[in-house]
C-alpha cells in the first residue's frame, strides 16, 4: 500500500479503537448496574467478551498499520 492509503486505513482503525474502547466501557457499566440491581448479567458478560475481542482485533490492526507506516517513512 502507498502512504496515503495506509494513512487512510490508520485513521479508520484509530476511530474503531476509540469507539470500541467506549463500547467496552459502557458494557462494563451495564454489567455493574445489572449486578447492583440483582439482575442476571450472564448475557451482558458474554457480550462484553465479544466487544473485548473485537477491540483487540482493532488494536492489532491499528498497530500493524502504524508499523507499516513507520517502515515506509524510514
Amino acid at each position: 500500500m502507498d502512504r496515503a492509503t495506509i494513512e487512510l486505513h490508520l485513521a479508520s482503525a484509530e476511530e474503531h479503537v476509540a469507539l470500541g474502547a467506549d463500547t467496552v466501557e459502557r458494557q462494563r457499566e451495564i454489567i455493574v448496574n445489572l449486578e447492583r440491581d440483582d439482575h442476571g448479567a450472564v448475557e451482558a458478560q458474554r457480550l462484553l467478551v465479544y466487544f473485548e475481542e473485537q477491540l483487540a482485533m482493532h488494536v492489532a490492526d491499528r498497530d500493524r498499520l502504524r508499523k507499516e507506516l513507520a517502515e515506509i517513512s524510514n
